[in-house]
């Protein structure tokens, strides 16, 4: 039975030449689980938040939205509060509390439910959530899994009919993310509940999908089984968010059933093809020390528990090193002591081996270090994109006359052109990073030190990312980059490691570091290891296929 129904929806954002939702129709039926996909700043926010009245964005709206046969104007705010659900990209957004248990009675509070019922809904969702034993603790003492997961169960716990998300696991590590899928399966399979969920990284939800839309410039490119997705035969390029295991069979002439899962990916392949004996590639680095970290501790105030114990690393020059490990533990941080922002109260931090202490006033952000932090928005301080990037090469005092020739040049390299006139704040998530990045790179850094650089960008745009760090990488410039995408790290660290227990464990090459973990490994390693136990990105299983 149709639950929403989308007829011929169009909409207009203020002052703007294109729609960011153009002409989309679509029908979604009780029960089914819908996964939305597409480039950073096609309209899948947008197509989100127009289908929750209170969310709806001001702007010019053509077109019509339904749920269950009542138009969406017609809808009273009490039925759209409670049975259409929503979650947002960023869990700290939708907190508005200070306790958990307030959290989950929040909802039902504002919708006049009486006490007595608050209470054993609110301990029937923690129950189901498993939030029991974190029920009385502080929000602000949540780790991002637990807050996306609080803000999950504040959600159910008024029983929606429908449950729409926007890039729930995007800030979330793999494990975490994993964890928080295989939840809403659950939701989806023994509660009945209807899910629209929008998402970049496909690898466990494409399989799950009932049906996938895919969007481009803000029509509906796709809408349809994913198993006819995956057979689509064509070379449109929002096709490499595809699942590992559909992009392998899709790169294989082989004729046979295409597979979703990485089970499905790892039959595929056993069937196919013999195992091989492997060499380990070498690593030659250089021998001068970029970064350095010597037995570093630092907390953030006196009375809590440490966050770095003992932390050690060293990244040489022109090395691209990735530090992989789950929420909360302690990898920002590390960033943060790097940088300077944060100083350690023991060890030594060294800066192209002299010690950061040294470095007095701006000299250290002055051609020699940049930092793109976690949150983009941190970064913009004006209301355009170009007046951002203006300000900063202000304050790298360039000259006015060469100003604009940088400004163009590094639009030019990070595609947004044609996002030099918005204001920051009404860009996606997506569209931000890329615009904080171009800003971080006019300073014109020899170190560069990313949180989360992929973050709310599509495949596509992974791609520009990569050839973009692979040429500063040719320059001599030294990437250290914390990353919960464990493919974006597979190929392109020179070095990766995870960070445990307040120290970073050994660094290594991908494929050794990749080959040897159960669950910090990519899905390409997952299917393939039992035939060539180094390959660990898509490509170098199709390499060693096609070699076989």
């Amino acid at each position: 039975m149709e639950i929403l129904r989308v007829e011929n929806l169009t909409f207009y954002y203020p002052n703007a030449e294109n729609p960011a939702v153009d002409g989309i129709t679509l029908s979604v039926n009780s029960g089914e689980f819908i996964v939305v996909c597409g480039e950073s700043g096609c309209g899948k926010t947008t197509l989100l938040k127009l289908m929750k009245k209170e969310l709806s964005p001001v702007g010019k709206k053509s077109g019509s939205i339904y749920y269950n046969g009542i138009l969406q104007e017609n809808l009273d705010l009490k039925t759209s509060a409670s049975e259409i659900g929503y979650v947002m990209q960023n869990p700290d957004s939708q907190t508005v509390t200070d306790k958990v248990w307030h959290e989950l009675a929040f909802g039902l509070e504002n919708l006049g439910v009486p006490s007595d019922i608050i209470r054993r809904k609110v301990g029937d969702m923690a129950s189901y959530f498993g939030i029991q034993n974190w029920f009385r603790k502080n929000t602000s003492e949540l780790s991002g899994g637990q807050k996306q997961l609080l803000n999950l169960a504040s959600v159910m716990v008024m029983q929606p009919k429908i449950l729409i998300l926007d890039e729930p696991t995007s800030r979330l590590d793999p494990i975490a993310s994993s964890d928080f899928t295989a939840t809403l399966q659950k939701l989806n399979r023994e509660l009945g509940l209807t899910i629209i969920l929008v998402e970049h990284n496909l690898e466990e939800v494409f399989a799950l999908a009932d049906k996938v839309l895919l969007m481009d410039k803000g029509k509906a490119l796709f809408f349809d089984r994913p198993e006819n997705i995956a057979d689509i035969k064509t070379e449109h390029p929002l096709l490499l968010g595809l699942p590992s295991a559909v992009r392998i069979y899709n790169a294989l002439d082989i004729k046979d059933d295409c597979p979703l899962t990485v089970r499905e990916g790892k039959d595929f392949l056993e069937r196919h093809f013999k195992p091989k004996d492997e060499i380990l590639p070498e690593y030659v680095h250089s021998e001068t020390i970029s970064v350095e970290l010597k037995n570093v501790w630092f907390r953030y105030e006196k009375d809590l528990p440490d966050i770095l114990r003992g932390t050690s690393l060293k990244v040489y020059s022109g090395e691209f090193y990735c530090i992989l490990g789950g929420n909360g533990a302690g990898k920002t941080t590390a960033l943060n002591v790097i940088s300077g922002l944060d100083k350690a109260y023991r060890g030594k931090v060294l800066i192209n081996g002299r010690q950061i202490k040294e470095y007095k006033g701006n000299s250290l952000y002055r051609h020699l270090l940049a930092f793109l932090p976690q949150d983009p928005q941190t970064v913009f301080i004006k209301d355009s994109v170009k007046g951002d990037l203006t300000e900063i090469l202000e304050a790298m005092e360039i000259p006015k006359r060469i100003r604009e020739e940088k400004i163009s040049a590094i639009a030019e390299k990070t595609g947004i052109v044609h996002l030099l006139s918005k204001h920051p704040y009404d860009l996606s998530g997506g569209e931000q990073q890329k615009c904080a990045l171009a800003k971080i790179l006019l300073s014109e850094p020899k170190i560069l030190l990313l949180d989360e650089p992929t973050k709310g960008l599509d495949a596509c745009y992974k791609q520009v990312l990569k050839e973009i760090l692979s040429k500063l990488k040719q320059e001599g410039i030294t990437i250290i980059t914390v990353t919960h995408d464990l493919e974006f790290a597979a190929e392109n660290a020179d070095r990766c490691a995870l960070f445990f227990d307040g120290e970073i464990l050994s660094a290594d090459i991908p494929e050794k570091f990749f080959s040897e973990n159960s669950f910090y490994t990519t899905h390409a390693n997952r299917m393939a290891r039992g035939l060539w136990k180094y390959a660990v990105t898509v490509g170098q299983v199709v390499m060693k296929a096609k070699e076989n």
